[in-house]
């Protein structure tokens, strides 16, 4: 596996577990709220339905996988499974550490220091 094909299976999730930080930017940045409202409803996103988000992810992250093996790898039935399992566990350990680590930067360190550029936390 290189790392476009790491980065095409772990970009995703790691996107749609970071949104509930990532959402208010994104609507400051295009005009539709006020920076207060942003931040009221980072807080709400981020205090009471991270883990819904980071389930969200990892769900993306599965299926991600699992199309990643039936479509690149043609690994479609239990026969192959048993012939690749150490392909497969490699890989799946790959892809999460990789996932946790993407999601830890992308969301506590870039879109952080986004969302302290806009003050919509300090």
């Amino acid at each position: 596996m290189n790392g476009k094909e790491l980065l095409k299976i772990t970009g995703i999730p790691v996107f749609i577990a970071s949104l509930c930080c990532l959402s208010p930017i994104v609507i400051v940045i295009f005009g539709f709220v006020s920076v207060e409202f942003a931040t009221s409803l980072a807080d709400t996103l981020y205090g009471s339905y991270k883990w819904y988000f980071r389930i969200a992810g990892l769900v993306s992250m599965i299926v991600a996988v699992v199309l990643y093996f039936r479509k690149s790898k043609n690994i479609c039935t239990f026969n192959a499974v048993k012939r690749n399992v150490n392909v497969i566990i490699n890989t799946v350990l790959i892809v999460f550490i990789t996932g946790i680590l993407g999601y830890i930067l992308f969301l506590y360190v870039v879109v952080h220091y986004w969302g302290v550029w806009l003050h919509i936390w300090e």
